[in-house]
């Protein structure tokens, strides 16, 4: 597929070159001039004219049949494609979702292969749909960069929870000009000095995953701070759906040793219909990677919405806290943590992770306390009952009442507790206790 030494790390530039030859040519030249080596990369859902590219549509096409590719041909209810000529007469949506999980397969082989040490995408809407997933797939921390032309708009659809850097093209990708060269340039400059520059100067230690919240962070930051001293490296994420869904993501690539899920405020907004939704994936994760796991349900007695003008109409009414300017806390019913709890239980139902759930009986955040606009222990107990309800029986799940405030030092001190016991257990289980 290429002449260059298996060992040798290499930077890959991605596109179609059907019609983007010219400005993915300009890329590697750029990065080829600054002494990297360079691969480009077809992913062309037509025949291109242009018989230059390192990895041509045939050769990715291949990854189809591979396991991260696998039965994707038939996902969509067709057959897989083997040429070029085949993917062209499909529709188009279909054959750049095909195109797009072939790149995913070889992308990710290649890195794992030690061949590949960072990637830069262009593309106008369907490349940029057909590209980012296949470098959202690459691990955190691996350089990687899409000059869009959707850059400048809502990106979220193509970032995720990933660390690809969208550059905007400006102009569109289609020539180059005064102005293509000079963004096309940086681009290539940028992905460069990724790639070659020195590596953070940080202590590898365990890291641990933790969610936080403004309300829980007396909570969070004390056992934070307590663990770091214990020799770990805590990653703390802010629970607003995307953070939740980051850390998990970190999680199931394996560079997470353990999960203090703390602040599981996501859940509330997933199941009333706030901004800071958990998505359909929380806590799927821990299905898939045996993690110790304490997990609590702070900031559970809250929904979050934007500015007071958002609030949706049927809730203009309820026990309504603004937060500042641009956020609107509402407090949960008991109904609403009830089904809260019942949606988290059958997550955990499915866990092969060891999970210890730890309930604060005198409040789940720093507006859930005598005096507070959310102190509503009616509401906490519905949580609390149907969280011991629905996880009873569960081997691998235990269920804990602390008489505590989740800010409380009694809290923290706990969740300390029961995650050392926990990482204990689990690295006697598997033969990986340290000293």
């Amino acid at each position: 597929m290429d002449s260059t030494n298996a060992s040798t790390p290499i930077l890959a530039v991605i596109g179609t070159m059907d019609t983007k030859a010219a400005e993915i040519h300009y890329v590697a030249n750029q990065i080829r001039n600054a002494g990297v080596q360079v691969r480009t990369i077809d992913v062309s859902t037509s025949r291109s004219v242009d018989v230059r590219a390192d990895v041509t549509p045939e050769q990715l096409l291949v990854f189809l049949g591979t396991s991260e590719g696998a039965n994707s041909g038939s996902a969509l209810g067709v057959e897989i494609p083997r040429s070029i000529e085949e993917l062209a007469r499909l529709d188009r949506s279909r054959a750049i979702e095909l195109m797009s999980k072939a790149l995913i397969a070889f992308l990710k082989l290649q890195y794992v292969e030690g061949r590949l040490q960072g990637a830069v995408g262009l593309g106008g809407s369907g490349g940029t749909a057909l590209i980012a997933p296949a470098l959202r797939a690459l691990p955190i921390g691996v350089p990687k960069i899409l000059v869009s032309t959707v850059a400048s708009g809502n990106i979220a659809p193509y970032v995720g929870c990933s660390d690809v850097i969208m550059h905007p093209s400006i102009v569109d990708v289609a020539g180059l000009n005064a102005v293509s060269t000079r963004i096309l340039a940086n681009a290539a400059n940028a992905l460069v000095g990724m790639a070659i520059g020195p590596a953070p100067d940080h202590p590898t230690r365990p890291a641990l995953a933790m969610t936080m919240f403004g309300v829980t962070t007396p909570c969070v930051t004390g056992v934070r701070q307590a663990l770091e001293r214990s020799g770990f490296d805590c990653l703390v994420f802010h629970a607003t759906g995307v953070g939740g869904q980051a850390m998990e993501g970190l999680v199931s690539s394996g560079l997470v040793h353990g999960v203090l899920d703390l602040t599981t405020t996501e859940v509330a907004d997933e199941v009333v219909g706030g901004v800071f939704r958990a998505g359909p994936t929380r806590f799927d994760v821990l299905a898939d990677r045996r993690i110790p796991c304490v997990l609590s349900v702070g900031a559970m007695d809250m929904v979050n919405f934007g500015a007071l003008s958002t609030v949706p109409e049927e809730f203009r009414m309820r026990n309504l806290h603004i937060h500042n300017s641009n956020v609107t806390l509402m407090r949960t019913t008991p109904e609403e943590n009830r089904q809260c709890a019942r949606w988290i239980a059958k997550k955990l139902s499915r866990s092969i992770s060891p999970v210890h759930v730890l309930l604060p009986t005198l409040g789940l955040s720093a507006l859930d306390a005598p005096g507070k606009p959310f102190h509503d222990p009616v509401a906490d107990n519905a949580l609390f009952d149907e969280l011991e309800k629905s996880l009873a029986g569960l081997d691998n799940v235990r269920v804990e009442r602390v008489e505590a405030h989740i800010n409380d030092q009694a809290f923290i001190e706990r969740a300390i507790e029961v995650f050392q016991n926990l990482l204990y257990q689990t690295q006697s289980s598997t033969g990986t206790l340290s000293s």
